[in-house]
C-alpha cells in the first residue's frame, strides 16, 4: 500500500449521474456524486458550469451552491467552483458542445455579480482571451482572487503572452476544444503549449488525445506544469446509455465515449481521476509519483494563491492506494 495525497479536480461537470449544471440538483444527489468521488480517490474539486445564457448561469449556481451548503460532503470538498464560459470563441471546432448561442464577449463585472450571491467563490473562469474585452477582464478577475484559463480559443502566439502577462495561468483541457484543421505552426495549441506561464490541463481517457500525442505534450510542458482533469459529466461512474447534461441529450457508449447523438464531437468524458492517473503510468507517460503530482498536487498549487485570496484551505485528506492502483480513501 501507497499513501497519498488525495486527488482533486479542477473541472468536473458531473458524476454519477448527477448533473452539476442541473438547476434541480439537491444536496441529496451532492452527496452521492461526491461520495462516488471519494471512492475514487478525489478529495476536492471544482463543480464545472459551462456557458449558458446569464440567467442559466445564475439559476444553475444558485441551486448548486446551495446543494453544497446544505449537503455533508460539500463543505470538505468543494472550495469554490469554475466557470468554463460563457467567454468561448462561437465557431464551430471551437465551441465544442457549449451552446453558441450562449456564448459572449469576456466580461468581469457579470462573473463578479453572480460570485456576490454565493456561498463560496467562483476560483476559476476558463475564457477565449482573443475576444474583445478579454484582457481586461483577466485584470479585473485576477484582482477579486479568480484564476484564469485559456479554453475554446484560437489565441496565437501574441494574445497568448498578453494573456499571461494579464493573468492567465492555466490551459483548460489543452490539445481539445479545436478544430480538427488548423495551421500547422500558427496555431493556439503549439501557442499555449510553449508558454511558460501557462499549466496545461489534460484529458488522459484516451479518446480527448491519443496516448502518444498526449505523452508529447505532457513532456513538452513537463511534469510540473501538467495537471491531470476529468472535465467528466454525469455519465462518469454510470452505465452505457443516454444522458442529459446542461440541457444537452448526450450519450455515453460502450468505449466510454461521451457524444452528442449524431455528432462527432465529444461532450465531456466518462473519466474517473484514478483512472487517469493508472492511464498515464500504463502508457508509460509518467511515473505513479509523477502521475500523483499531476493529479494531486498540481491541481492544488494551480488555485493556491486564489484560495489564499479568499481565506480558503483546500482539501488536503489523503488516500492510499494498492498494488493495482486502485484508491481507497482514508478517513481517519
Amino acid at each position: 500500500m501507497t499513501t497519498t495525497l488525495g486527488l482533486f479536480d479542477l473541472q468536473v461537470n458531473g458524476y454519477a449521474g448527477v448533473d452539476f449544471n442541473d438547476p434541480a440538483i439537491s444536496a441529496d444527489a451532492l452527496d452521492h456524486a461526491l461520495s462516488a468521488m471519494l471512492r475514487d480517490g478525489v478529495t476536492g474539486c471544482l463543480p464545472t458550469i459551462i456557458t449558458a445564457h446569464p440567467w442559466e448561469l445564475e439559476e444553475r449556481f444558485a441551486a448548486l451552491d446551495d446543494a453544497v451548503t446544505r449537503s455533508r460532503l460539500g463543505p470538505i470538498m468543494v472550495p469554490g467552483y469554475h466557470l468554463e464560459g460563457p467567454f468561448l470563441r462561437a465557431e464551430p471546432g471551437y465551441a465544442g458542445c457549449h451552446p453558441i448561442a450562449a456564448m459572449r464577449d469576456p466580461d468581469a463585472r457579470s462573473v463578479l455579480e453572480l460570485s456576490k450571491t454565493l456561498s463560496r467563490p467562483i476560483l476559476m473562469v476558463t475564457l477565449a482571451p482573443e475576444l474583445p474585452g478579454a484582457l481586461a477582464a483577466i485584470r479585473k478577475l485576477r484582482e477579486y482572487g479568480i484564476t484564469i484559463c485559456i479554453g475554446h480559443s484560437a489565441a496565437l502566439f501574441r494574445d497568448v503572452a498578453d494573456a499571461v502577462q494579464a493573468g492567465a495561468s492555466c490551459s483548460t483541457h489543452l490539445g481539445n476544444g479545436l478544430p480538427q484543421n488548423m495551421p500547422k505552426l500558427e496555431n493556439t495549441l503549439l501557442a499555449q503549449l510553449a508558454a511558460p506561464g501557462l499549466a496545461g490541463c489534460f484529458i488522459a481517457d484516451g479518446h480527448h488525445i491519443s496516448p502518444d500525442a498526449l505523452g508529447a505534450l505532457i513532456r513538452l510542458k513537463g511534469i510540473d506544469n501538467s495537471i491531470l482533469v476529468t472535465d467528466a459529466v454525469l455519465a462518469a461512474a454510470a452505465p452505457a446509455g443516454a444522458y442529459r447534461f446542461a440541457g444537452l441529450q448526450i450519450s455515453l457508449d460502450e468505449h466510454g465515449v461521451v457524444r452528442v447523438p449524431g455528432q462527432s464531437n465529444l461532450a465531456g468524458s466518462a473519466l474517473r481521476l484514478d483512472q487517469a492517473v493508472r492511464n498515464i503510468v500504463k502508457w508509460n507517460i509518467a511515473s505513479f509519483p509523477q502521475a500523483i503530482t499531476m493529479a494531486a498536487n498540481n491541481p492544488r498549487k494551480a488555485i493556491a494563491e486564489s484560495a489564499k485570496h479568499h481565506g480558503i484551505s483546500l482539501p488536503i485528506s489523503n488516500i492510499e492506494w494498492d498494488d493495482l492502483l486502485r484508491p481507497r480513501y482514508l478517513t481517519s
